[in-house]
């Protein structure tokens, strides 16, 4: 997968949560899976589905047989701009949003059991490569897509936001594995609604999480009368793209209203939403980010970066990107006029670290004044050589001046940094800051970098050179549990195995009448299994025929949660 050049110009801090799709692992059960969701898909998805959804499983090369790889998956994905990466089941939202923002799939490995083969409360590879990949191929909505994960990375999260993510990772892990003892997942299910009623205010990643559900995953797409499926959630369930339809779902018209409405992962959706195309959604999204810190910046944005305690960037008016974890915010009339970091510090601008102003540079915190210098025309980063003269500020010569916020500076300035003929900072030696009685820096601190900017135009999740800054992201410490199959399962898989090979003309007739007799021994409890005959019944005799086919019947009455999967096996004959 590495020779697709999106996944090579990821940031270092995405590739820890990599990891091998060991596709030789994949038990010829799970292919059987596979092939079954996907048949069923594809015929009742022909008239329910966006017409997108068929033409790009074409375009993305995802075969209908067997799991696909995804190092095959890359080298077609590679031809549309995009890419795809195995992870280990959920990652967190800030990590799932920059992948996507970098045109990267991020595809859970493992595949569903047999016994949550219509919904799985976990992501698994039919809901990532046959959800959401062939709707990539649509030009509009691989634009919403990539958009969706430049914004909503950007977005701030809280402490509970981050704990919540990782109570729902353990419930979809523990209910993914059906040795799951039930006690466990009622204990999980609580904590989760324990967290859920003392989230607090919403944050912005809680309200762009709800955007992203509503579409990517679980997003229709037309009218509210007659609707069509686009999102992955309902692609890959064969259980809910059909109950989607019903009546008893609502379905309301997309908008920004959307961002209201919370969800269940592990349940079915009581509403939908229908957008009347793709262009649409990427107008809500815009609308949305229009409210976001992003684009508001100011005394708010810097209180949910000090709040989120998180690497975070503000934006000078001057476009200088300042990166750090915010401690401490100075504000007078509502607005910020001094503002401070923590630790390591890095100042930017375009999101490339300035020479000498990385994280070594600023290693215990940056501070700087925010505003207008008293007695100037115009703002400090728009003045010229001659007019900062005018006001004092000359290269190795001492100078004072204030802030009209009332922020005094005194000190001799070494270097006027500018950039695209903006000025943008400025340095002092022998430098005190003070603002009414508190020093905000000292002389014997060092040199003094003052940011120059009247005003703070944007604050957002992460830093700005995420590669300066040495950003990581942890891979989650809960693994997936991974399936340790009995002897008696393996070699029930061995059927399905050889079923396949009759299927592909490497085993014979003979073959599949001698597992169908071991069938009737060990495993007539597997209707998938007894369905995989069925399909290939005309190669055995008229008798074993009949057999299968009252099987099949048997199972459905007497296990009725199977009725509409074993109506499908029974009415494609």
């Amino acid at each position: 997968m590495w020779n697709n050049p999106v996944i090579n110009q990821l940031p270092t801090h995405l590739k820890g949560f990599i990891t091998d799709q060991h596709h030789e692992q994949y038990t010829a059960e799970d292919h059987a899976v596979w092939r079954y969701v996907m048949r069923k898909n594809l015929d009742k998805l022909s008239l329910l589905a966006h017409p997108s959804y068929s033409s790009g499983l074409k375009k993305t090369g995802i075969s209908i047989d067997q799991i696909p790889s995804i190092e095959d998956m890359n080298q077609i994905l590679g031809k549309l701009g995009w890419a795809a990466v195995a992870v280990d089941g959920f990652i967190p939202p800030a990590a799932f949003m920059e992948f996507q923002k970098h045109n990267v799939l991020v595809i859970a490995a493992d595949i569903r059991s047999l016994d949550q083969i219509e919904y799985t409360p976990a992501p698994d590879i039919i809901h990532e490569a046959a959800g959401h990949a062939p709707i990539i191929a649509d030009e509009s909505y691989a634009t919403y897509l990539q958009y969706f994960g430049e914004i909503g990375s950007k977005a701030f999260s809280s402490k509970k936001d981050y704990e919540l993510y990782e109570a729902i990772r353990h419930l979809s892990i523990l209910k993914a594995d059906v040795q799951s003892d039930n006690k466990a997942i009622e204990k999980a299910e609580q904590a989760i609604e324990e967290i859920s009623a003392h989230m607090g205010v919403p944050s912005e990643m809680a309200y762009i999480r709800n955007l992203h559900w509503w579409t990517v995953e679980y997003g229709l797409i037309g009218t509210v009368d007659q609707p069509k499926i686009y999102g992955a959630g309902l692609l890959s369930s064969i259980g809910e793209s059909m109950s989607v339809m019903k009546k008893d779902v609502l379905k309301l018209p997309y908008s920004i209203e959307a961002i209201q409405y919370n969800f269940d992962i592990t349940k079915p959706q009581p509403q939908l939403f229908v957008t009347p195309d793709f262009d649409f959604l990427t107008q809500v999204l815009d609308e949305f980010a229009s409210t976001m810190s992003l684009r508001q910046g100011g005394l708010s944005g810097l209180l949910k970066a000090i709040e989120s305690e998180n690497p975070a960037t503000a934006v000078y008016a001057s476009g200088l990107q300042v990166s750090g974890i915010f401690a401490k915010v100075i504000q007078h009339n509502g607005e910020p006029i001094y503002i401070k970091t923590k630790g390591e510090t890095t100042l930017c601008y375009n999101d490339q670290c300035l020479p000498g102003h990385g994280k070594q540079h600023h290693q215990d915190g940056f501070g700087s004044p925010v505003g207008r210098i008293h007695g100037a025309l115009k703002p400090t980063r728009l003045l010229s050589d001659q007019e900062l003269k005018a006001l004092g500020l000359e290269h190795n010569k001492m100078c004072n001046f204030e802030f009209e916020s009332g922020v005094s500076v005194s000190g001799i300035p070494t270097a006027f940094v500018r950039e695209e003929g903006i000025l943008i900072l400025i340095s002092f030696r022998d430098c005190l800051v003070t603002h009414e009685d508190q020093v905000l820096f000292q002389p014997d601190w060092g040199v003094f970098d003052m940011a120059v900017g009247e005003s703070i135009v944007s604050v957002y999740n992460g830093p700005a050179d995420p590669e300066a800054f040495g950003l990581q992201f942890d891979p989650p410490a809960e693994k997936t549990h991974k399936i340790v199959y009995p002897e008696h399962t393996k070699r029930k898989h061995l059927l399905y195995q050889l079923i396949r090979n009759v299927r592909e003309g490497a085993a014979s007739a003979d073959e599949l009448a001698s597992a169908w007799e071991l069938y009737k021994k060990h495993y007539t409890a597997d209707w998938l299994l007894t369905a995989e005959f069925h399909e290939l019944a005309d190669k055995l005799p008229e008798t074993v025929q009949v057999e299968i086919t009252d099987h099949l019947r048997q199972l459905k009455l007497s296990q009725p949660h199977l009725e509409n999967l074993i109506n499908y096996v029974l009415n494609k004959a």
